[in-house]
């Protein structure tokens, strides 16, 4: 499939910056961002190996900090009850802890998502990837988005943010508005999906994603990724970090 590229998007960024500038009003400064801990540039170190299933046991999160440790994956990525162990069973490896808030939904309160995400960096959080207020931002409610991911990100320092749009349930446009609002929030990256949301990454989601936020910001292509393959696709549309459960399969190159 061929992948839009920035040129392509120019309209429909400019739209979506005037969107948020009558929303928001103009930036008034660059905004303090935590710094996005850089991936490798292998494959590996570009995966937050994923467990996010109701059904995780202690069981299979030791399984999959032990995978991440092996095969040098840039993070496991676990529900916040599992924040603690993972952060015991990784201490002194490379490898490190993410975690997911306002998940899957983003419909909690903003208050809630800030003490979900103070608390887990507390207890050994590397990362902390929020769902964004899909509702609001369907709902017009801009500067109510603006605050919502500027309050995760205020409660996670020093944690960069990744901001999910779940983007199966949104059009081109508010794609781009997601991603200028998360920029102008100051989050460090903008990821594709929770894969709880009936849709995953797609190469043109990432694509335009990365035309929106250029280099200020990561991007994470996560939900549905299952083969290498599908890996190198996302990285070459511009994601520099793959979200997986089939992670082991990626690295080995199945």
């Amino acid at each position: 499939m061929a992948v839009t590229r920035a040129g392509d998007h120019a309209e429909l960024i400019s739209r979506a910056s005037y969107i948020v500038d009558q929303a928001l009003g103009p930036p008034l400064a660059d905004v303090d961002v935590p710094a996005a801990l850089r991936s490798a540039d292998t494959i590996a170190g570009r995966i937050d190996h994923t467990l996010l299933k109701a059904d995780a046991t202690a069981t299979a999160i030791e399984k999959l900090c032990a995978e991440a440790k092996d095969h040098g994956f840039a993070s496991v990525c676990v529900n916040t009850r599992w924040v603690s162990l993972a952060s015991r069973l990784l201490a002194g490896t490379d490898v490190m802890v993410c975690t997911v808030v306002g998940f899957p939904l983003g419909a909690t309160t903003s208050r809630a998502k800030a003490e979900e995400a103070r608390i887990t960096v507390s207890e050994g959080a590397a990362e902390v990837d929020m769902v964004m207020d899909v509702g609001g931002l369907l709902s017009g409610d801009l500067p109510g988005v603006y605050q919502d991911i500027a309050g995760v990100v205020a409660a996670s320092r020093p944690a960069p943010v990744k901001v999910i749009l779940e983007t199966c349930l949104l059009d081109d446009e508010q794609k781009a508005v997601g991603c200028l609002i998360a920029l102008r929030a100051g989050a460090a990256y903008v990821k594709t999906s929770t894969g709880f949301g009936g849709g995953g990454a797609t190469t043109n989601d990432v694509a335009l994603m990365r035309a929106v936020v250029g280099d200020r910001l990561g991007v994470k292509a996560s939900g549905g990724i299952r083969s290498r393959e599908d890996a190198e696709a996302m990285i070459a549309a511009g994601a520099d970090r793959i979200g997986a459960s089939a992670s082991v399969a990626i690295a080995a190159g199945d």
